[in-house]
């Protein structure tokens, strides 16, 4: 979403018989990338067609633990792929592998996958996916910048963050960095 977009309420136009995963997707924002919604108050699925006078509000993912994730990483994350792999994470990745193929190996395998297409993350086939941004080093932030943006778990048990300057998304060292941290030692040794 455009950064003045984010956090606030706008009025949107969209297809008639439209559901909300057509509505959060013509936005530019992939299924995959939708946590909790709720429709006038009330959760709601992708399913749900909208009305006209809808209030919408659509939350990030919040994040998940899975064990042992398999991944599966288009042809623009080879690097990302090789990295993964060094770590022992169960990624595939070939260069000359088709959206249909890619889609397919996500269904029949439950992958979560990889990519820097964010049309590709909008197909149904797709369950599990993160659009992977930017590459860009982090910038520390302070908290009470981002503080609004933060799940109230996470800011009850966090007080140090970074920014990436390009697409403003932002950080902590959660469960999921001590994770990394223990893979990298691993691949290291």
């Amino acid at each position: 979403m455009p950064k003045g977009w984010r956090q606030t309420a706008f009025a949107y136009d969209c297809a008639r018989a439209a559901t909300l995963k057509n509505a959060i997707e013509a936005l530019g924002v992939p299924h995959t990338e939708a946590g909790a919604v709720t429709v006038n108050g009330a959760p709601a699925t992708l399913q749900r067609a909208l009305r006209e006078g809808d209030a919408v509000e659509v939350f990030p993912c919040e994040e998940q633990s899975v064990p042992d994730p398999d991944f599966l990483a288009d042809a623009h994350l080879g690097g990302l792929a090789r990295f993964l792999r060094m770590m022992g994470f169960d990624t595939l990745h070939e260069n000359g592998m088709v959206d249909a193929e890619i889609r397919r190996l996500a269904r029949e395998e439950q992958r979560i996958v990889l990519t820097r297409d964010r049309e590709l993350l909008k197909c149904a086939d797709i369950s599990r996916g993160a659009y992977v941004e930017c590459n860009r080093p982090l910038e520390p932030v302070e908290k009470s910048a981002v503080a609004e943006r933060l799940a109230q778990r996470v800011s009850e048990l966090h007080d140090s963050f970074t920014r990436c300057p390009a697409c403003d998304r932002v950080y902590w060292r959660g469960s999921h960095y001590e994770r990394m941290r223990e893979a990298l030692g691993r691949a290291l040794d």
